[in-house]
């Protein structure tokens, strides 16, 4: 069984700060991509990162967020600076996992989402 759990969600002031973490764990063979998508009606990819480090992020976000992982850990984060109003959301953290049961077979994984509210 492989579980997302992510952590850091709450109220923020607009021009604040939030870190989010999201911890893999059971039986992980390897870790591919990971990732942070949000939902306000439509789910739509905030930033991802590979395992190698390669990043991608919405163009919303470019310059205030920050996606990292810690491969030791199994966990990606996300920083989030100047934060703005229409960055409220439901954040969710995703990732591409390899269980220790099938090894040939990757499985997409989805965390169970924490609120992000930015206002003043």
């Amino acid at each position: 069984q492989v579980q997302l759990v992510e952590s850091g969600g709450g109220l923020v002031q607009p021009g604040g700060s939030l870190r989010l973490s999201c911890a893999a764990s059971g039986n992980i063979f390897s870790i591919n991509a990971m990732g942070w998508y949000r939902q306000v009606q439509q789910r739509e990819l905030v930033a991802a990162i590979t395992s190698d480090g390669s990043t991608n992020y919405a163009d919303s976000v470019k310059g205030r967020f920050t996606v990292s992982r810690d491969n030791a850990k199994n966990t990606v984060y996300l920083q989030m600076n100047n934060l703005k109003p229409e960055d409220t959301a439901v954040y969710y953290c995703n990732a591409d996992i390899v269980s220790d049961y099938d090894v040939s077979y990757e499985h997409n994984y989805w965390g169970q989402g924490t609120q992000v509210t930015v206002s003043s």
